[in-house]
């Protein structure tokens, strides 16, 4: 029984002794983890040191000012921007496939005329096939003015007066007369707004079954109500005008090239449109009947007003009858403005044109 009891009191003895070890064991530890943080919390520190400075810095660094908004260009979003024009899937004549700048003499300046506008082309763009010919085209055409377009053969001229009446469509863009818009019109509207139009196409465009009188009636017999005698008043005094009072009867076949022009101006003019457009009038006219057909033009727009819009590449003819001259190169507008102001600008492609230089951005090719 003794041994019993000293070997119980000697594991007891034992128990203790190492119970008392692992206490100063633990304590020691505990000490030394509150004498050094460990390195997780110095790395929480360390962050929040630098979240602090950073925002600091955040909010003592000054506001920058806001970028004044660029003007997009009108192409961009349909991919045909300057920038990337080199990667162009198309071809516009007079632009070389390799040029990345084709532009670069189009400032689109619009100088002051001090009217309204009767006519507004907005970012026009018309395309055949892969062959574009109007290239985000802007234009405004005054009021009461004679206006000229004029441009190297080719460069969209007559396509541009297509649009304007609604024989054409743009692909993008928009056309508006007296602040309404072409494509967007139903026919029959269209039909309506044509009514305000007189047109005169290159070779004067007459029935070659009518004789010149039956031609000028057309426009009036087929849109109005006018009863015979009204109409023979109206046709007979628009043939007056343009000196072919004694040529009524005459058929066009047996007309000259200017007589059938005038002929063609006075169909255009017997329902007293508010716009009359020419589309190259001078073509194929010898010098002395081009100066007396801008004659007349000149002396039937002081009468009536309105707006006349002339298609040319003769220079003759802009010094001559031209209040307003625009000049359209590649699909665009190069400069618009009054006619003494465009001959004397500075921009090298106007400047070259309207003087019929030689020398400058406008090649032979």
């Amino acid at each position: 029984m003794a041994e019993r009891k000293k070997s119980s009191s000697s594991r007891s003895s034992s128990s203790k002794s190492r119970s008392s070890s692992s206490s100063r064991k633990t304590t020691a530890s505990s000490k030394s983890s509150s004498s050094s943080p460990s390195k997780s919390t110095a790395r929480k520190r360390s962050t929040t040191a630098k979240s602090k400075s950073s925002t600091t810095t955040r909010k003592s660094a000054p506001k920058r000012a806001a970028k004044p908004e660029e003007k997009a260009d009108p192409l961009a979003s349909q991919g045909m921007g300057q920038e990337d024009f080199a990667g162009r899937d198309y071809v516009i004549p007079g632009v070389d496939a390799d040029d990345p700048q084709p532009y670069k003499w189009h400032t689109g300046r619009k100088r002051d005329h001090g009217g309204e506008d009767a006519i507004e082309i907005i970012d026009l763009v018309k395309q055949f096939g892969r062959t574009r010919i109007l290239n985000g085209c802007n234009l405004g055409l005054p009021d009461n003015m004679i206006s000229m377009v004029l441009g190297p053969s080719g460069t969209g001229k007559s396509v541009l007066i297509k649009h304007i009446v609604g024989l054409l469509y743009p692909d993008s863009g928009d056309v508006l007369v007296h602040g309404e818009s072409i494509p967007s019109m139903s026919d029959d509207e269209l039909f309506e707004v044509r009514k305000k139009f007189g047109l005169l196409f290159q070779d004067g465009a007459l029935f070659g079954s009518m004789n010149v009188y039956d031609n000028t009636c057309f426009p009036l017999r087929q849109h109005t109500d006018k009863s015979e005698d009204e109409i023979e008043e109206i046709v007979s005094r628009r043939l007056r005008e343009v000196g072919l009072s004694e040529a009524q009867y005459k058929m066009p076949n047996e007309l000259s090239g200017g007589m059938r022009k005038r002929a063609g101006f006075a169909r255009a003019l017997v329902l007293d449109p508010a716009i009359v457009m020419f589309d190259e009038p001078d073509s194929g006219l010898d010098p002395v009947r081009t100066a007396l057909l801008c004659e007349l033009i000149r002396e039937v727009h002081e009468e009536n007003g309105g707006c006349y819009l002339v298609i040319s590449h003769d220079l003759g003819t802009a010094r001559r009858i031209a209040d307003f001259i625009a000049v359209l190169w590649k699909g665009r507008i190069v400069e618009s403005g009054p006619s003494d102001e465009l001959f004397n600008s500075n921009n090298e492609f106007v400047n070259q044109f309207l003087n019929a230089d030689v020398q400058g951005p406008l090649a032979m090719d």
